[in-house]
């Protein structure tokens, strides 16, 4: 039997897909993904936890945190770091989004 996701990694979810919908851009990334995952229901965007403006301190706390960790990774590998785990509860989409699909950590180099 599967589990459905924990309630915080789907509102966290849900805050990635509005930071693309309602922030101002330039956005710090296009993640659409956790949105497709979680598939609310219609209405979604009127619970009081998907408020625009109430939500906006929460959802940028959120987009910096993964930002901030995506830029490490990349800095690291740069580095010759090759291996890294990601610990955290949320939904499993940063393979997805992430600048670094397609970078070899041994090497550093784009691969096809």
């Amino acid at each position: 039997m599967i589990a459905a996701p924990d309630s915080t990694a789907m509102r966290v979810a849900l805050w990635r897909a509005l930071h693309v919908e309602v922030d101002a851009p330039p956005q710090v990334f296009t993640d659409e993904i956790g949105l497709r995952l979680v598939d609310p229901e219609a209405g979604w965007r009127d619970r009081p936890d998907m408020h625009p403006e109430w939500t906006s301190g929460f959802r940028a706390s959120i987009i910096a945190r993964a930002r901030f960790v995506e830029d490490l990774v990349e800095q690291q590998a740069s580095r010759g770091v090759r291996q890294y785990i990601i610990l955290g509860a949320g939904l499993p989409v940063a393979c997805a989004y992430s600048r670094l699909i397609g970078l070899d950590l041994r090497s550093g180099s784009a691969v096809a």
